[in-house]
């Protein structure tokens, strides 16, 4: 399997969302704030242990989450605490 890549996770490095960079995996580790904010999270598949892409920075930031897209505004994203996800190198 020519040029397949694994990723790692990066277990020391807790950051909100808003810090991960376009392109980049992180794996969900908390979402804080209010219970409602917590719970429509949670129904749109961002939860702890759940994985998604950074597709775009800012407000609003877009997400790869699974198979569909989510766009969280403002602040939002510093509430999703993660830990980056770093490709290895490819497996030969």
């Amino acid at each position: 399997m020519a040029g397949r890549r694994h990723l790692v996770v990066h277990h020391d490095k807790l950051l909100p969302l808003e810090l991960v960079q376009p392109g980049e995996w992180a794996d969900v580790e908390e979402v804080t704030g209010t219970p409602v904010w917590v719970t429509r999270m949670a129904e749109l598949g961002v939860r702890s242990g759940s994985r998604l892409r950074v597709l775009r920075q800012g407000s609003p930031c877009l997400l790869q989450v699974g198979g569909a897209r989510l766009s969280v505004r403002g602040e939002a994203a510093a509430q999703i605490l993660v830990r980056p996800v770093r490709p290895l190198a490819p497996v030969h």
